[in-house]
């Protein structure tokens, strides 16, 4: 279950509204600068970072419960910057994206955030791409621990 401020809340159902979603992507990993982008059109300063205006598509995933949710992220390849550091990771370690959802009227308050690893990175010279993954909650052993004599010992009492 989401839980939605009030104030956002408010927001989605208005007939009119002067409140704008604004959607904040964080791209880091090994080796490269951390990448701050924003979904508005102009500077955003959430929390004391800086986000920059950047074309980008993000495509959220399909709400099943037979599959894990594979997100993908299209970012235009027009800053030199982001291409190269992007690219960079390349069979090397996946990418961190750290999604916020915010508004404009009130950016230091997070109401979603997802953080994915982005995978199969492809790229040309009009846009840079990759499936963003969830962590692999089904691949966790279950149960967590061992049912054994030194882990569990009062399981293993016998007779009193």
């Amino acid at each position: 279950m989401r839980t939605l401020s009030s104030a956002m809340l408010q927001a989605i159902y208005a007939q009119e509204t002067g409140v704008v979603p604004i959607l904040l992507l964080t791209l880091s990993g090994p080796g490269i600068t951390t990448i701050r982008v924003t979904s508005d059109a102009v500077n955003t300063v959430s929390n004391g970072q800086a986000f920059a205006p950047f074309p980008f598509m993000l495509t959220l995933p399909d709400d099943r419960a037979d599959q894990i949710p594979q997100a993908r992220l299209t970012i235009d390849a027009v800053d030199q910057r982001i291409a190269d550091a992007v690219l960079k990771q390349l069979g090397n370690q996946p990418l961190t994206v750290t999604m916020q959802l915010v508004t404009s009227t009130d950016p230091d308050t997070v109401e979603l955030q997802y953080t994915m690893t982005m995978r199969e990175i492809e790229g040309d010279a009009l846009t840079i791409s990759g499936a963003l993954h969830f962590d692999p909650i089904l691949a966790e052993p279950f149960p967590g621990d061992l049912v054994t004599p030194s882990t569990l010992p009062g399981v293993f009492v016998i007779g009193s």
